[in-house]
């Protein structure tokens, strides 16, 4: 598994609120932490980059009713075999108004969700 593929399946747990395994996938996080993280309602995973241990990518998410989006550049880490994350940098980022709304409508997000 290339630490593009282990971040997409780790999006995937996130939906299904599987925390056993993001916990066994990562180096730091906990079961504990990670299921006092904030309930969200993930929308959709844009990748935009992955090269040697980097993935960044956006998550979109709602949140209060209000869609918001993750932007992070993710730093997995090889170890005995396996790819686990790290670390994050997370950026400030906005949903762009002319773009497609993330709730899978078709329209702009300015003309939807927006």
């Amino acid at each position: 598994m290339t630490p593009k593929e282990l971040m997409i399946s780790r999006y995937d747990a996130f939906i299904r609120k599987d925390w056993d395994y993001l916990a066994k996938t990562s180096l730091n996080q906990t079961i504990e932490e990670l299921r006092n993280s904030v309930p969200l309602q993930w929308l959709k995973l844009d990748v935009l980059d992955a090269y040697e241990s980097i993935v960044e990518f956006k998550a979109y998410y709602r949140e209060k009713n209000i869609i918001k989006v993750l932007h992070e550049k993710s730093n997995f880490i090889f170890e005995d075999g396996n790819w686990l994350y790290e670390s994050g940098e997370f950026y400030n980022s906005k949903i762009e108004r002319n773009g497609s709304c993330p709730c899978g409508s078709g329209k702009k997000f300015k003309k939807c969700c927006g």
